[in-house]
């Protein structure tokens, strides 16, 4: 049986991946660090309360079999490009980082539907320099899931996504070569990162995009 590691578990993704991961038998231990409890019991739950700009003082215990990394915030929410790029890009990195020098063999990285290092739009530029930073790094496996826009219960309320929920819905339909497009639940991305943990694949790196990301949730 396996450790999971889980960082962004208080958002939409990470909290559908913590419960899953509570409920698959493949996981003895499911490690969570987050900057505020998650407030919940299980058994299998070792939850660290950590100062992610401080990542020194406590990286040696990052330690397990699966990183699963699904962090990540708009520029709204941090307050600027600055603090969303070290929220999106660096604090996952150092982790990751700190994760394969203590021996963790898989990651599985939550990234974006149009990621690209030489995007002209920041979050797509962002999301896509994290991709190539971390190709780099040691680990025996690596998956990379590319959804399209995230739907599903969040804690704060994000207007512009909804809006674009709603025209997708509408729009998707009429023109099936924007099916790859078409919104997709935070649950099953869980659900399909989980899947691919499990799939016995020798590609050492996988970029999942959002139609693979859909087939893959279907098989749990």
């Amino acid at each position: 049986m396996k450790t999971a590691i889980v960082i962004g578990a208080t958002g939409l993704i990470g909290k559908h991946l913590t419960n899953l991961l509570f409920d698959n038998p493949d996981y003895s231990t499911v490690k969570v660090f987050v900057r505020r409890s998650l407030n919940t019991s299980n058994p299998k739950l070792e939850e660290h309360l950590v100062n992610f700009d401080k990542i020194d003082n406590w990286k040696s215990i990052i330690t397990g079999d699966d990183l699963f990394s699904a962090m990540g915030t708009t520029i709204r929410k941090a307050g600027s490009k600055e603090a969303q790029y070290k929220i999106d890009v660096t604090y996952q990195y150092e982790f990751a980082k700190a994760a394969a020098e203590n021996g963790v063999s898989s990651y599985f990285l939550v990234s974006s539907s149009g990621a690209n290092a030489k995007s002209k739009l920041f979050y797509m530029r962002i999301k896509g320099e994290l991709e190539e930073k971390v190709k780099l790094l040691p680990f025996n496996k690596i998956r990379i899931f590319r959804p399209s826009l995230l739907i599903g219960e969040r804690d704060e309320k994000r207007f512009g996504e909804k809006a674009a929920e709603r025209l997708l819905k509408i729009v998707v339909p009429l023109f099936p070569f924007l099916k790859n497009q078409r919104p997709i639940e935070g649950e099953k991305v869980a659900r399909a990162m989980i899947v691919s943990a499990n799939e016995d694949n020798k590609e050492r790196i996988k970029i999942f995009e959002p139609l693979e990301i859909f087939r893959l949730a279907e098989k749990i």
